[in-house]
Parts: C-alpha cells; structure tokens; sequence
C-alpha cells in the first residue's frame, strides 16, 4: 500500500484518479485511500505517512500540457548546440530576450507577524505598470528598457539595433514565437544585417528555457517587498532594482544554472 501511494503521487496527479483535482491534499489522499484500501486515516495520520515516505508540501511548477516534448529535444540537441557552435566560430554573443509586464500590485513577499492575525500592510491603493524588455547572456551581460504601447515588431527592431550597437559583434537572439518576433521588419531588418543578428526562437509553450524570465521574476520579488506610492516611485524603484541586477553578474550568471536553463551555460 505504502509502495503503491508513493508511486501515485510521485508520478501521477489526482485526475488520474476520477478525481476533479491537479493538485495533491492531505484530504484528497485521505480520500484516495479509503477509496483503494478501504483504510481510513485522520489528515494528521496522513500527514505522518507521507512524511514517512519522504514526501512534503512543496509549491508545484507549472507546465503548459500544450509544448511539444519532440520539439523541445530538437531544440536542446539540434538547434541550440548549433548556435552555440555558430556564436563560437563568429565570435558572436548569444542573448536570451524576453518582454514582461511589471505591476505595482503584485505583492509576493511575506511578513512576520502574529499566529492567527494577518498582518495588514498599507499600500497606495493605486495601480500603475510598466513594460520592459530585456536580455541576458550566459557571459553576464543584461540589458533592458522601457516602452510604451504594445511591443510590436519596430519597436523590437529597435532594442535589437540597441543591443547590436553595444554589444559590437554578431549577435544571435533567441526569444519565444510571439507575433511581433516574426513579424515583417523583424525578418527584414535580420535578413539586412548580413549575419549581424540571427534571431531564432524557443518551442513553444516553454518559458523555463529562457534563463531572462528570471530577471523579471527576480525583479517581481524585490518589487513587492518596496512602498511606492505613485507611478513615478514605482518606476524609480523598478529601475533601481534592474540596474542592481545589471551590475551583479554572480546573479545573472546564476540564471543560467536552474535545472531547465543549465543547458545554455557554456555558450560563451
């Protein structure tokens, strides 16, 4: 039975059960035993039992049911070693890019206070975002800005020019196949550079790969521990965070060394 329950919840989820669930409960498994044995056990019991099995609570990754496993083996063995061995003999420097929306609603730290009391903090009450965009390479370069509107295929031409420009060498981008990353003068302006710029793209439905969605989720958590009262605040403290980040390359060097990013590490 033991064995049996380890296997269930290490390698299964609740809905292949008939259970209307994606997520493991003391309650669901107190369930799914009564169900299977006929053995019931209080939640504390259950709780000691999967502590046993060396089980615990744990915040789950999320991942889309939608990515194609074949596509993303073909990028890890076939594409990205490609590139790498393309930036290698170019003497280019790879960026991972990305765009994100930052919210100044978006509280994700934690506070201490009193068993049973949530603490009550004070905010503005406000809302106000930002959009940026931003890009990280496995030697601990980061570069980022602000825009305003949607991003569309100009305005990622535009920071690649930027990024081109600063960098002074071929540079190959790999980013996720959004619209405006395929669009006309994104494919215009890379055919024009003469092998300046590569551009090539994630599967899809695979955000874990880029090692830049760690700077916006860095960045979120550092945000949300600050007050700021209006916008001006928000973006002064935004900046200051990202630009904190830029000169630490310890920590964006650390970004490429997560279990779904580690592969492009050595790509320097």
């Amino acid at each position: 039975m033991m064995q049996w329950l380890y296997k269930a919840i290490t390698l299964g989820e609740p809905r292949q059960y008939q259970l209307p669930f994606c997520l493991w409960t003391l309650a669901l498994v107190r369930l799914l035993l009564k169900r299977k044995y006929g053995i019931e056990l209080s939640k504390s019991g259950v709780s000691r039992l999967l502590g046993h099995l060396g089980l615990s609570p744990q915040r789950p990754i999320y991942r889309s049911y939608k990515r194609n496993p074949e596509d993303m083996k073909r990028y890890l063995d076939e594409t990205f070693p490609g590139l790498r061995d393309r930036a290698r003999r170019m003497g280019a420097i790879i960026y991972f890019v990305d765009e994100a929306s930052v919210r100044s609603d978006s509280h994700r730290g934690t506070t201490w206070g009193k068993i049973g009391q949530t603490p009550e903090v004070e905010d503005s009450g406000d809302r106000f975002s930002l959009k940026l965009i931003s890009a990280v390479s496995p030697r601990g370069d980061m570069k980022f800005s602000c825009f305003e509107g949607r991003m569309n295929g100009p305005r990622f031409v535009n920071f690649l020019k930027k990024l081109h420009s600063d960098a002074g060498r071929p540079i190959i981008i790999i980013t996720d196949g959004a619209s405006y990353h395929t669009s006309g003068p994104v494919k215009r302006y890379a055919a024009e550079s003469q092998e300046q710029v590569t551009i090539e793209h994630l599967p899809s439905y695979s955000p874990e790969l880029n090692p830049d969605e760690q700077v916006w989720n860095h960045a979120k958590a550092r945000l949300a521990k600050r007050f700021v009262a209006n916008k001006a605040e928000f973006k002064a403290a935004l900046f200051s965070i990202l630009l904190s980040i830029q000169r630490s390359t310890r920590l964006i060097l650390s970004f490429f060394q997560l279990p779904a990013t580690k592969y492009a590490s050595d790509a320097i």
